[in-house]
């Protein structure tokens, strides 16, 4: 059986611009891979063609085995996609859209059903053009769900929505993957990838930078400590035998695994120091390593 997404080697040229670069990527049925990188990244470009509105300049992109350009009605028929450059004809309402869009598939969820369970219900009967930015990205969403599609592919999904609407989107997101739906996502939102995503696919300047599940991206182990007041990381270097870095006025990072030993000096020292431990991580953050590998990346290129 073909993976829902298969990537091989894409590269997408504008002009002299070379926008993707050798991106290679997969999406399994139930599972959730998401997509991040800063702006200029690729991301879109990857989406756009993977959905047969952009030619490859070079490499392939399957969805099901399908060839998004070749088989496009096919394609359309499967895969349910919110994209950044959406809309809807102003004076629409989200119900009559939805009841629109239902039509044109031969077993189409039950507007209704999606109104609810997006949280839509009132503002069923506003126009388009006064839907909030939230509601507008929900019924997109909706949108998307109509066709049970066996691949939904989400670029940005969670933009200009508030933190209720963001629960409702994961919620969202979680049952499609427990119905069997591969899900590739987009976003800027890198607390929303680290809720959701089963493995990340990092990207800038075009190209893919690092991709794995969450564990795998993390890093090698190290203690980040959180003080209550600002300390010598030298001193506590000198003491754990280790590199220790100052992250912050209140935080440091120790290239060391925590035991239950090295802690004992860890607090010991803070102690003698007049401060106290705050909290103790084990590991980077996505945010830390998401950072960390962007910048190792942009020196790289300058180099």
């Amino acid at each position: 059986m073909s993976n829902a997404v298969e990537i091989n080697h894409l590269g997408v040229d504008f002009a002299s611009l070379h926008a993707v670069q050798d991106v290679t990527l997969r999406v399994d049925y139930g599972d959730v891979v998401t997509l991040l990188g800063p702006n200029g990244a690729g991301k879109t470009t990857v989406v756009e063609t993977l959905l047969g509105f952009r030619a490859p300049t070079s490499g392939t992109v399957r969805l099901g085995g399908l060839d998004p350009l070749r088989d496009h009605r096919e394609v359309v028929a499967r895969t349910g996609a919110l994209l950044q450059r959406g809309g809807v004809w102003f004076p629409m309402t989200p119900t009559q859209v939805l009841e629109l869009t239902a039509s044109y598939y031969d077993a189409p969820r039950d507007p209704k059903e999606l109104l609810v369970q997006l949280d839509l219900q009132r503002c069923a009967r506003t126009p388009w053009r006064r839907l909030s930015g939230g509601e507008q990205q929900r019924t997109l969403l909706a949108l998307a769900l109509l066709g049970r599609p066996r691949v939904l592919v989400l670029d940005e999904p969670t933009t200009a929505v508030d933190p209720e609407g963001r629960q409702v989107i994961r919620d969202i997101v979680r049952a499609e993957r427990e119905r069997g739906c591969a899900l590739l996502i987009t976003t800027h939102e890198l607390n929303e990838a680290e809720l959701l995503a089963d493995r990340l696919v990092i990207m800038s300047g075009g190209h893919v930078v690092v991709q794995g599940t969450l564990n795998e991206l993390a890093g090698r182990p190290e203690m980040i400590v959180e003080t209550s007041e600002p300390v010598d990381p030298s001193a506590l270097a000198a003491l754990l035998g280790c590199g220790v870095v100052q992250d912050g006025p209140r935080r440091l990072r120790c290239d060391i695994a925590s035991s239950p030993e090295r802690l004992a000096v860890v607090t010991s020292y803070l102690s003698s120091a007049g401060a106290s431990m705050v909290s103790l991580r084990t590991h980077a953050s996505l945010e830390e390593r998401y950072l960390e590998l962007i910048a190792e990346e942009r020196k790289s290129v300058a180099t």
